[in-house]
Parts: C-alpha cells; sequence; structure tokens
C-alpha cells in the first residue's frame, strides 16, 4: 500500500513537472516573430533600345550606386527587386557584405550579331529584370522561375513583349527557423499616353491573364506556410480586377485567405472600387499575403512608401518608390507538424509529427496529420 502511494506520488510529481514543460513550451510556441520585406523596381533598364528611347531619365550606373546604398541603409530581411537589368553590379554593390542574392538572368544588352534584323517581330530578351535578396541570416531553399503565358506590346505599349517578364517563387526560411513562401514579379505596363487614348485594353487583359496565371499557381503548390505575394504589379484596383480576380477568389476558395498590407494599413481596410477613384497614394507596387487555413498565419504591422528617403539631391532615385512591409508571423507551427503536412496529403494515411506512417486503428492519443490535416486522437 505505501509502495503504492509513493509511486502514486511520484507520477504525480513527474505529472506536474511535464505540466509545467508544456505550458512554458507553449507560451515559448506562441510567441511572435518579426521581419520586414520591400519591394523595388531598381529602374536598370538601358536609356536606348535600338533607336528606341526606352529609359531616357533612368538612374544609370551612377545612380544605381546610390540605389544600393540606400537599399543597404535600409537593412530589411527580404528584398524583391524588379527591373534588374543592365546594372546589376552597381544595385549589388553594397549589399554583399551583408545579403544573399538569386540567379541574374542577364541584361537588355543588343549585339547586332545576334539579331535577326528580318524577323524582329520574333525579338525576345531572355532576362526577366527579376532579383531576390536576403540577408545571410536567412534561407532560400529553392526557387522557381516561370513566365507570363500572355504578354503584349513588342514595339509600343511600353516594350512588354521585349522581356520575358514573369515571376519567381522562392521558398525562405527565416533567421529564427519559421518558413514562408515569397513571390516576386513583374506584370504589364500601361503607358499614360494609351490610357488617356482609351487605347490600353491589350495591356488589361494581358494583366488580368497574368493575375489569373498568378493565382492558380499560388493556389496549386499552397502548402501549411503563409505566402508574400510582392512586385511592380502595374496595376490599380481602379483600373485592374485585382480584388474580384485574385483577392476575393482566394478567399472564396476555403484553403486560404488573402489581404492587401496598403489597404489594410493606409486606407482603413477598404478597397478602392474598379472604375473608380484612385487614391493619391496607392501605388502600382504592392504587398500581398496569403494564410493557408490551418496553417502558419501571418499579420501585417506596417506598410511604408519611402518617398522622402529614396531621393538624391531633391530627386527621387528612380521612377518607383520603395514600398516596405514588416509582417509578424505565428511561431505555434512546428516544423514537425509542417514537415508531416507536407508528407500526408495522401488521402487516408495518418503520420505522426516526425512524418512516419501510423495505424489509425491503434494511435495513441496526441496529434497526428491524416491526409494532410492535424487530428487530435483522444
Amino acid at each position: 500500500m505505501r509502495h503504492n502511494m509513493k509511486t502514486s506520488r511520484i507520477y504525480s510529481i513527474i505529472g506536474a513537472l511535464v505540466l509545467a514543460w508544456c505550458v512554458a513550451s507553449g507560451a515559448s510556441a506562441q510567441e511572435k516573430s518579426t521581419f520586414t520585406l520591400m519591394s523595388l523596381n531598381v529602374d536598370g533598364l538601358p536609356g536606348k533600345i535600338f533607336v528606341f528611347n526606352v529609359n531616357p531619365d533612368g538612374p544609370k550606373s551612377a545612380g544605381s550606386e546610390r540605389v544600393s546604398e540606400y537599399l543597404a541603409k535600409k537593412d530589411c530581411d527580404i528584398l524583391c527587386l524588379q527591373e534588374d537589368f543592365n546594372y546589376r553590379w552597381e544595385i549589388w554593390s553594397r549589399l554583399f557584405a551583408g545579403y544573399e542574392h538569386d540567379e541574374w538572368s542577364g541584361g537588355v544588352i543588343v549585339e547586332e550579331k545576334d539579331i535577326d534584323f528580318a524577323h524582329l517581330q520574333n525579338l525576345k530578351f531572355e532576362c526577366d529584370g527579376l532579383n531576390m535578396l536576403w540577408k545571410k541570416d536567412v534561407q532560400d531553399t529553392g526557387y522557381e522561375r516561370v513566365a507570363w503565358n500572355q504578354c503584349f506590346g513588342k514595339f509600343s505599349h511600353d516594350f512588354d513583349d521585349m522581356i520575358t517578364k514573369g515571376f519567381r517563387r522562392h521558398d525562405v526560411t527565416l533567421a529564427d527557423g519559421q518558413k514562408v513562401v515569397v513571390y516576386n514579379m513583374h506584370m504589364d505596363a500601361s503607358s499614360g499616353r494609351d490610357e488617356q487614348k482609351k487605347n490600353d485594353a491589350r495591356d488589361k487583359a494581358a494583366r488580368l491573364s497574368q493575375w489569373r496565371q498568378l493565382r492558380d499557381y499560388i493556389m496549386e503548390h499552397l502548402d501549411s506556410r503563409p505566402v508574400i505575394v510582392a512586385g511592380d504589379m502595374n496595376s490599380y484596383y481602379c483600373r485592374d480586377s485585382v480584388k474580384t480576380q485574385f483577392v476575393d477568389a482566394i478567399n472564396a476558395s476555403g484553403k486560404a485567405t488573402c489581404g492587401d498590407v496598403w489597404v489594410e494599413k493606409c486606407n482603413g481596410g477598404s478597397y478602392p472600387q474598379l472604375d473608380g477613384e484612385k487614391p493619391a497614394d496607392e501605388t502600382l507596387d504592392k504587398i500581398l499575403y496569403i494564410n493557408p487555413i490551418g496553417g502558419t498565419q501571418i499579420t501585417p504591422v506596417s506598410f511604408t512608401i519611402d518617398r522622402t528617403g529614396y531621393q538624391y539631391e531633391g530627386k527621387p532615385l528612380g521612377d518607383h518608390y520603395p514600398v516596405i512591409a514588416t509582417f509578424e508571423l505565428d511561431r505555434m507551427q512546428t516544423a514537425g507538424i509542417e514537415a508531416a503536412e507536407a508528407q500526408g496529403r495522401e488521402q487516408g494515411v495518418a503520420y505522426d509529427l516526425r512524418g512516419v506512417v501510423q495505424d489509425k486503428n491503434s494511435m495513441t492519443h496526441g496529434i497526428r496529420v491524416v491526409s494532410g490535416k492535424k487530428v487530435l486522437s483522444r
């Protein structure tokens, strides 16, 4: 009898210690981590392509070095760059010490011996102008480059179809081990001249196709990680169906929720109306975020359009201003659960948190992953 009582007391003490450890671990697991992401079109096109003036007022070499100085000073965790074409080394010059980067796809470089002047309508540069940089304590475990299915404008309409525009998808592990997916992109443009003349219908159609392609690709590859969508979208809510075709469509899927950081932090949570007035501070550059249902959650903390800092001698460094978002990430999701979810998509198969297949009929109590969903067995 005494032995049983003594044993019971020992079990009680052990249980209390385990409970205390669980509570402490739970409190730690619910801590929030924050990180910053900037999107910037660095305006890196050359002044001319053949006889066409495509960027006469661009920053060129000296201005691109100032852009690099600015980027290094801002010290963001992730930098999503667009139009990183002909001034690659100048843009990266101040960033090598603190950042890693993905693959540079080349510049808009014309060598006459390689040009088929009899068929200029087929001319297309292989570069996409996209590049992402991340601090050295952040890891990029892989990326994919995808071209748009539809573009418009070869020697007009901002020359969009002369370049292989598209998006890049990055698998990112933050400094604290949390995982996010980042999409960096550049969509078709519309010139002010074509807009005034109501000659931009094909530009709008190309962007609509790109938004749909991007949406479908994201949803096809969605898992338990939150997604950030950043870049030069060349889109205003008043002229492009971004809300209905992208934001609302994702929210209606039942698989994820989607929001725009500028809308939530700068525009009172209200999306501008299609065919309505454009708010004064809405930019063509946007940062959106997507939270998978049941997965890790991400929350925007702030959004900044840096018009004052991005200047030299009173003039902007380029034709776009940087947009910067700070995010808070819920750390309750563990790497074990994520790994098990990644493996547990097969219908009806159960895994433990190490990703080991379990017999559903003999599972002990605890969390399991069945058909990609976390299940508490009692």
